[in-house]
């Protein structure tokens, strides 16, 4: 049993503060990138920063950065840790947050226990993790990474109409520092799973070895509007059929698959949108993902060509979208073995496994050694108020986070 560990009240009365910020007159939690409660949480998480004695560093697409460096260590590359603290709509107060206040609470503890690392150690909270009021998702970790050019990002007008650059210069978090400013010798992100699978299997840590590709489209199908009642069923250019024949199509695709493939169609919207007339246009989506690039691009392919051949069947005209595509990640092997052997230390069971949700680690794969640590989610429950991990569960992962950084300060 090591000796050191991270201080577990401190780290869960900080997630429970967090989780206060952003709640709605019913309770719900809702802290969207940019929002007057992201801005809330962004100042409470800044004042942990300072008050920890670290370097307070904010980018110009809001990243924030708490940076411990020494005279001795400053001109090394860092090891970086972190997530972000922006939610979705009627949120959990773990998925992102207890990355970041883990980070945070490994670089406190390595502080108050004297310890010298050898290179400076980080913790990032990047903007704009989850996508819902702009798109795409991992949106700060992306530009930080040289995969989105700052000023298209900055001019990334959101689902309420608003203008990312705007909306963070109004709350004070358009930084000063270039993207990219700090670039790690490594960057490990510790989160909850966000699935069943640690729970089922009675398993403490998840060391992730890679992550799904993804794969967004919007698809637009446009029928004939006509009457409900008198149009026979033969002379009909049903939008809504069409949508449905998609839906199923993709969702028996990924049943049927013998991989990791997962498909889902989650918006779906019919116009006129009565109930007594043929709909004359349907929009939907479809998230398709599959950690192997080969599959990946397969079920891109099958899904075109079901397209093509529906539209000529039912003569309705259909247009797709690539709303986001980013290929599978495979983490560091160096990592992976490195979070299996501080587990193993601490008596702590491991498995590796695949990531289905998309990570800020997956951008930060681009640039340095990239690797995730998984704690149990209660019955995979994530996006929703009920998702919940035990506080000893979440106290043996940023264990295992401060083991891994000891390690990786030393390589």
């Amino acid at each position: 049993m090591h000796a050191l560990s991270i201080n577990t009240g401190r780290l869960m009365g900080r997630i429970q503060q967090l989780g206060t910020i952003g709640r709605d007159a019913e309770g719900r939690l809702a802290r969207t990138a940019c929002s007057d409660a992201d801005k809330a949480g962004r100042d409470m998480l800044a004042g942990w920063i300072t008050d920890a004695g670290l370097e307070l560093a904010v980018d110009r697409i809001g990243n924030i950065f708490g940076l411990w460096k020494t005279a001795g260590n400053a001109r090394h590359a860092p090891v970086l840790v972190g997530s972000h603290i922006d939610t979705v709509i009627d949120a959990g107060i773990f998925d992102g947050c207890y990355g970041v206040l883990a980070g945070l609470e490994v670089i406190q503890t390595l502080r108050e226990a004297g310890f010298v690392p050898p290179r400076p150690i980080a913790v990032a909270a990047f903007t704009n993790e989850e996508g819902v009021r702009y798109a795409p998702d991992m949106m700060g970790s992306l530009v930080h990474a040289g995969g989105l050019p700052l000023e298209q990002a900055l001019a990334t007008v959101g689902t309420d109409g608003s203008i990312l650059g705007a909306e963070l210069e109004r709350i004070g978090y358009a930084g000063t520092e270039e993207p990219g400013f700090l670039q790690p010798h490594a960057y490990i992100e510790l989160h909850i799973e966000q699935g069943p699978i640690l729970e089922r299997e009675e398993i403490s840590v998840g060391a992730v070895e890679n992550l799904q590709g993804i794969s967004w489209h919007r698809i637009t199908i446009d029928g004939e509007a006509n009457h409900a009642g008198t149009t026979p069923m033969s002379m009909r250019r049903d939008a809504g059929h069409a949508a449905a024949a998609i839906s199923v199509f993709v969702h028996d695709r990924a049943a049927a698959s013998t991989g990791g493939t997962v498909a889902t169609v989650g918006c779906i919207r019919f116009e006129p949108n009565a109930i007594n007339v043929i709909p004359s246009r349907a929009t939907m989506t479809v998230d398709l993902r599959d950690p192997d690039a080969t599959n990946l691009a397969a079920e891109e392919g099958k899904l075109a060509g079901y397209l093509e051949t529906l539209s000529a069947q039912t003569g309705v005209t259909i247009a797709t979208e690539q709303l986001a595509r980013f290929d599978p990640v495979i983490f560091d092997a160096g990592i992976v073995a490195c979070v299996e052997a501080a587990a193993a230390k601490r008596g702590l069971s491991t498995r590796r496994m695949t990531s289905g949700a998309g990570h800020d680690a997956q951008m930060m794969a681009r640039i340095t050694a990239a690797g995730m640590i998984f704690v149990p989610s209660r019955a995979g429950v994530s996006h929703n108020p009920g998702e919940f991990t035990e506080d000893a569960e979440l106290a043996a992962g940023a264990n295992v986070l401060l083991d891994v950084v000891m390690d990786r300060v030393n390589t």
